[in-house]
């Protein structure tokens, strides 16, 4: 039996870094942003669809995200049109990850899980969670986005209490020790509750 658990949070919650902590607690890591770099590479399954759609978006035989990005911007519609190309295509590229991984759990980084319905396919789910002065903190040392950027982004998320009221277990990403601790709980509640099962 494989128990399949679902690791969310909104944007600068530190997810990833979460995500990192349960592959070095033995769990196997399927990461939903990794899949869509793999889709959109060169010879990647998203790349032809999204030609014909946007021509625009190819950039050296890959999909731009920076092009993707402007399209977005001028054509309200694009983003529904991107998602009905590229979500299929990550349900099978994750389905694919769970069949061929040995591990007792697999857990799932994907950042709309609840905007997508994807926890109704877990076993359980994780939300990743801070205050929102260090999630807002940690987005802007990044110098990848502007404040304004980073607003609109949050503003389309789900509200992270609205998160922390759906998800079964909350790691608070105050401090790596923290994390790890919670972590390892969380672990060892799964696999007891799995041996009890």
């Amino acid at each position: 039996m494989t128990f399949r658990l679902g690791l969310t949070g909104s944007i600068g919650m530190g997810k990833s870094t979460t995500a990192a902590l349960f592959a070095d607690a033995g769990c196997a890591v399927w990461d939903a942003d990794a899949a869509v770099h793999r889709l959109y590479a060169p010879g990647g399954a998203a790349v032809e669809p999204m030609r014909e759609v946007f021509p625009d978006a190819i950039d050296e035989g890959g999909v731009s995200r920076s092009r993707l990005k402007d399209i977005i911007a001028g054509n309200p519609d694009a983003l529904r049109q991107i998602e009905e190309i590229v979500h299929p295509l990550v349900a099978q590229d994750r389905a694919e990850f769970a069949k061929t991984v040995q591990s007792d759990i697999i857990v799932f980084d994907i950042p709309l899980l609840f905007e997508t319905g994807g926890d109704k396919e877990m076993d359980g789910v994780v939300c990743v969670s801070a205050p929102p002065e260090v999630q807002k903190a940690r987005v802007l040392e990044r110098g990848t986005m502007t404040e304004a950027e980073f607003e609109a982004i949050r503003a389309k998320q789900m509200p992270d209490a609205e998160k922390r009221a759906r998800a079964d277990h909350v790691v608070i990403t105050d401090t790596m020790d923290h994390a790890a601790s919670q972590v390892q709980e969380i672990v060892a509640e799964i696999r007891a509750g799995m041996k009890d099962a």
